[in-house]
């Protein structure tokens, strides 16, 4: 019971009683087929469910290889050829193709064709147009202006006069003509026209026609109904119940049937897919993993530690020793080089120590003061007039 008020609600009208959708009860028939007909269905659908995991999950399996092998043959030979071979070639060929067929057509129009086309086509057009076209047209259309009011103001003229002769001779009697003659004498013959041609015959469809197609559409009527009366009731009854109590139910139930019996071979499926897994992983997984665990894995870390190890390490300082055997020949080869070239040629000393060698740090005599020194310290210490460091001059003391 609901002891809340609620709003009044408006009455809104009920649909008939035949035309309300209720639950409708199971009939007889629906139960008796309803067992053996899922019992059928399952016997039928559990292999086919079966095949078809197994295909599927071929399907997979096949689909998976086939993409791994089309990756490895197809996919990295076609993107190693792209990238290493068709992008050179294809940038080499853009290149050529552009000095070979874009190039000559764009020096041909930037130094020839655009030079040709503004200083002898545009720039003599342009004086033209500035120095003759222009004041020609400005005359002339001084001249056609003039012309033309001329000739607007003599029209003018000659259409006020046309038109009070027009308004005078035509239009004036051609109007009286309409109200006083033309007008009368149409509406009488439209009246006589009327009645010896158009009510006659509104008269005989009215009274005469009109009545008996009534009467013919009314018995066609009648004969309708009657006809769709016997249809329905002989036809469409007995085909409607046929359907709705037979046909309905017995296809529910199978589509029922089929797909609870698709779930239970799914289930059927599952099961014996675990079945076959444990049985897998017991017979040949298990014994697998224990080999690899326990003769593998052990074997392999031995052969890691005891020999990879130790010659990987003397491969790393081999290629240690070696990288600083090359670097060391590299930077006496350069110094060489540019002793020698300091001797052929003349130039500063190298003041950079060498590699792995203590700075020598000698005193360096401040040089002798010059005409353009300003130098005037007392304790300025006097050097040769010649430096041979090419330094500046002596600081302060």
């Amino acid at each position: 019971m609901d002891f809340e008020k609620h709003p009044a609600q408006p009455l809104q009208p009920q649909p008939p009683a035949s035309r309300r959708e209720g639950p409708r009860a199971e009939g007889c028939l629906t139960a008796v087929i309803r067992i053996p007909v899922r019992v059928v269905v399952l016997v039928l659908v559990v292999p086919v469910r079966m095949v078809w995991d197994l295909l599927a999950l071929g399907a997979k399996a096949v689909g998976r290889a086939l993409g791994a092998v089309a990756r490895v043959l197809v996919v990295t030979p076609l993107a190693w050829l792209y990238r290493k071979v068709l992008v050179p070639v294809a940038k080499v060929l853009g290149q050529v193709a552009h000095a070979v067929l874009v190039m000559p057509w764009v020096l041909l129009w930037r130094y020839v064709v655009v030079p040709l086309v503004r200083y002898g086509i545009v720039v003599p057009a342009v004086w033209l147009h500035r120095r003759v076209l222009t004041p020609l047209g400005h005359g002339l259309a001084r001249l056609g202006r003039t012309v033309a009011s001329a000739l607007a103001a003599a029209g003018r003229a000659v259409g006020t006069v046309a038109e009070w002769l027009g308004r005078t001779l035509v239009l004036v009697p051609a109007r009286w003509l309409y109200a006083y003659v033309l007008a009368p004498l149409g509406r009488a013959l439209a009246w006589v026209g009327r009645a010896l041609f158009v009510w006659p015959w509104v008269a005989l469809g009215r009274y005469v026609l009109a009545p008996v197609g009534r009467g013919i559409v009314w018995l066609a009527a009648g004969l309708g109904r009657g006809v769709g009366w016997c249809v329905m009731t002989f036809l469409v009854a007995p085909a409607a119940w046929v359907w709705r109590a037979v046909l309905v139910p017995v296809g529910r139930e199978v589509g029922a049937a089929c797909g609870h019996a698709w779930r239970v071979a799914g289930y059927v499926s599952r099961a014996v897919g675990r079945g076959l897994k444990w049985l897998g992983w017991n017979l040949v997984g298990r014994p697998v993993r224990w080999v690899w665990l326990g003769v593998c894995a052990p074997v392999g870390r031995w052969v890691r530690d005891t020999l990879w190890a130790p010659v990987r390490r003397a491969g790393l300082e081999a290629g240690r020793a070696a990288r600083g055997a090359l670097r060391t020949a590299r930077e006496t080869v350069r110094r060489a080089r540019r002793d020698a070239w300091r001797a052929l040629v003349g130039g500063p000393a190298d003041t950079r120590p060498a590699p792995g060698a203590a700075e020598a740090v000698e005193p360096v005599r401040a040089p002798a003061r010059t005409l353009g020194s300003k130098t005037t310290a007392s304790s300025a210490a006097p050097a040769s007039e010649i430096s041979l460091l090419g330094g500046s001059t002596a600081g302060r003391g």
